[in-house]
């Protein structure tokens, strides 16, 4: 073999049964014509490939094999940060052309390729294809081991790894192991805090492109998709079939290890982690551990202070949308969600839901360690604290821990003089409701607690 050196190859072939070359390329190799293969070579590669179902071409930084070597020198491109594509009319560059051409229609404005299902538009007719199969029900990806498919290569490819347990991608800060390179790429944004998904009407950006999407919708307020049954709308048909199942009862994600069964993956994916008992993301700051990355996300923002949900009529923030919605139906004063029982309103479903609870006497979630059940999963959550006795919430000013936020909240109250609950009648103020609950009767004259070996009461 020719000794490596300038304008020879640095790949090592190893010869295999077949003839084939298993070709190792390094990040040092990949900005050399990457792109510059011939269509000829192209396609023989494309069915050479076809007929063995080989992957001769190794990625030695990751482990990703593929069986064209344009694959492998364009995957290398994550490893070394080159972006050879560059926009002419803004600083955006790209890895891939395809990427380059979609962000430039976003100048333009262009979404030529349209369904005559639904109206959706989009800027590549690969996109529109692959949007028709949510009309057609194709799914033209097939499982060999079950008898799974799917409407996208990609899901295929996840799916695949449940069968072999793989999962070669691991992120170096906190130990996440996950079978796609994609999806590692997402998740490491969430150490480096890079959000490249940039809203051109504000200055709002996101780590995911799905959220950049549903955050464009509050400007232009379209919500295409509505549910025939209660009038729900949303910017996206994966919300509205995610909605549906509402009406259906449809629960589709199933458990394996026992009977249970959710309408949601998410949902799905926290229950199996009580089977494992693992809790893999972590919190830096304090010791606080949960099954799901977006939960860990949300719980730094308790350290951090961050509130990026902002409502467009007072000054309010929040740290999680679902409070901001709660907050918006306080100014249209709107509380469509009533109880048959007892006439209570609210304005959400989902508190309705939980709220019918108190006159059924349903307990669904279930302690593993004793007899105890709980109305509400917060309830539960509390609860299993006391077997391990573990306090993660601390107070920074005077040590003080609890187990649950809640109170660490209401105990900071104490340091910064807070006292948000005030008496209409005299001007009183609490750091805690049941403060001013008890400093109400003072007022009303009504004395709740009986004696039971007298018969006075007392405030």
């Amino acid at each position: 073999m020719a000794e490596a050196g300038y304008g020879s190859p640095t790949d090592v072939p190893l010869k295999l049964g077949d003839g084939y070359p298993v070709e190792v390329l390094s990040d040092r190799d990949a900005g050399n014509g990457g792109d510059k293969q011939t269509a000829s070579e192209n396609s023989l590669e494309c069915q050479q490939g076809a007929h063995t179902d080989e992957k001769p071409y190794l990625c030695v930084d990751c482990g990703y094999r593929t069986s064209r070597k344009s694959n492998l020198f364009q995957h290398m491109r994550i490893h070394t940060g080159e972006k050879p594509y560059k926009c002419d009319q803004c600083d955006y560059s790209a890895s891939r052309k395809r990427n380059l051409d979609i962000h430039v229609a976003k100048h333009t404005g262009d979404k030529p390729f349209m369904c005559g299902e639904c109206g959706y538009r989009t800027t590549q007719k690969y996109d529109l294809s692959i949007h028709m199969r949510t009309h057609t029900g194709e799914k033209p990806y097939k499982c060999d081991q079950c008898d799974y498919s799917a409407a996208q290569k990609s899901l295929l490819d996840h799916h695949l790894a449940k069968h072999s347990g793989d999962k070669p991608f691991m992120c170096g800060e906190c130990g996440y192991r996950t079978t796609l390179m994609s999806t590692l790429s997402t998740h490491m944004r969430t150490h480096t805090g890079e959000k490249p998904y940039k809203c051109d009407q504000c200055d709002y950006s996101a780590a995911q492109k799905h959220h950049l999407d549903i955050h464009l919708a509050k400007h232009t307020g379209d919500k295409p998709f509505m549910c025939g049954e209660c009038g729900y709308r949303t910017t996206q048909k994966y919300d509205l079939s995610r909605h549906m199942r509402i009406h259906t009862g449809e629960k589709p994600y199933k458990c394996d290890q026992c009977d249970y069964s959710a309408a949601r993956k998410h949902h799905f994916d926290i229950h199996l982690a009580k089977h494992t008992g693992d809790k893999p993301f972590m919190c830096g700051e304090c010791e606080y551990r949960t099954t799901q990355e977006c939960d860990l996300s949300k719980h730094m923002r308790t350290h951090t202070g961050e509130k990026p949900y902002k409502c467009d009529q007072c000054d309010y923030s929040a740290a999680q949308k679902s409070t901001l919605d709660s907050h918006l139906a306080t100014h249209s004063g709107k509380k469509p969600y009533m109880c048959g029982e007892c006439g209570y309103r609210t304005t959400e479903k989902r508190y309705l839901s939980r709220h019918i609870r108190i006159h059924t006497g349903e307990k669904p979630y279930k302690c593993d360690r004793c007899d105890y059940s709980a109305a509400q999963k917060s309830t539960l959550d509390r609860h299993l604290l006391k077997h391990s006795s573990e306090k993660p919430y601390l107070c920074e000013e005077c040590g003080y821990r609890t187990a649950d936020r809640r109170c660490l909240y209401r105990h900071k109250r104490i340091h910064i003089g807070e006292k948000p609950y005030v008496c209409v009648e005299c001007g009183y103020r609490a750091t805690q409701k049941s403060a001013l609950s008890k400093h109400m009767r003072t007022h009303t004259s009504k004395a709740p607690y009986n004696c039971v070996r007298h018969d006075n009461t007392v405030v």
